[in-house]
């Protein structure tokens, strides 16, 4: 496989993808602004590209050689001052220049499932801004569309070791989200994919209130959900926008309105969230004993 470069390689989805890659023994480097993360990781200085890509010099020139960028630039919560317009959109614009530049054959983004009917949440109006850009470049591209990551389902998690799980409506929507691990695969799988949207999810298909019991039952708890009427999420979405910024209310409404939806996406990967949730309560537990 013709060498990679991967952008975002810190991410928690990123971080994946460089194990991976390295595991693969496929010819990569990344590019991170801190070296510390990616040699905890394994990989040694000729694999790594310290740059910015929020700042464009900073990768002036950096991707040459190189015929295959996987983008997973991005930010949930937003830190050091920037904007998701700064980061999900316009530093992925910068690699998108540089990709052309450099003549790169396929530029592979993640986004997220439905991100292309849910512009009006700040998140995804950045994303699929650049999705926009990305078509529209004239390079060969393909948009991962995860539906959701394990590490997403933290806040089942939160709430269960407390002993009750909130859900809004009847708990009925399901989802098939993600574990890190398995969407790194089916990316590098794709990678000779002719598919240009890759709508993907894991293996198993669950209603809300089944990822709800499945987090109490991790945490040892009995199976106490509470369902609070669906009109309570729809006007914290509302409260959020008004009375507070797009830092504090991005992540918030992103959450809120994949909780009042189904988000099934094709299934791929060998990973439980069952099995998932039984780590990271044992984890937790462990830290807690320490």
């Amino acid at each position: 496989m013709n060498k990679i470069i991967l952008a975002g390689a810190t991410g928690d989805l990123g971080s994946h993808l460089a194990l991976e890659l390295k595991n693969q023994n496929i010819d990569f480097k990344a590019i991170a602004r801190n070296e510390k993360r990616l040699i905890e990781l394994g990989l040694n200085s000729d694999q790594i590209i310290k740059a910015e890509v929020t700042v464009p010099l900073s990768i002036n020139g950096q991707l040459e050689g190189a015929e295959v960028l996987i983008s997973t630039v991005g930010i949930t919560r937003q830190k050091d001052g920037l904007s998701y317009m700064d980061v999900d959109y316009q530093a992925n614009v910068n690699l998108l220049k540089e990709a052309k530049k450099a003549e790169i054959k396929r530029f592979i983004y993640v986004s997220a499932i439905n991100g292309e009917n849910m512009r009006h949440l700040k998140i995804m109006e950045a994303k699929e801004r650049f999705v926009d850009e990305l078509k529209a470049s004239g390079l060969d591209y393909q948009v991962i569309r995860p539906n959701g990551f394990f590490s997403d389902m933290k806040d089942f998690l939160d709430m269960a070791k407390n002993g009750k799980v909130y859900l809004f409506g009847h708990g009925d929507f399901k989802l098939n989200p993600i574990h890190g691990a398995d969407l790194a695969k089916a990316i590098i799988e794709s990678i000779s994919s002719n598919q240009t949207e890759l709508p993907i999810g894991g293996p198993d298909i669950l209603t809300q209130n089944e990822i709800a019991e499945m987090a109490l039952d991790a945490c040892g708890k009995p199976a106490k959900v509470t369902h609070l009427p669906d009109w309570i999420r729809r006007l914290l979405i509302r409260l959020v926008r008004t009375f507070t910024s797009s830092k504090t209310y991005g992540p918030i409404e992103f959450f809120l309105t994949m909780m009042g939806q189904d988000n099934i996406a094709p299934r791929y990967g060998i990973r439980r969230l069952k099995a998932h949730f039984m780590e990271e309560a044992d984890r937790l537990n462990g830290t807690k004993g320490k």
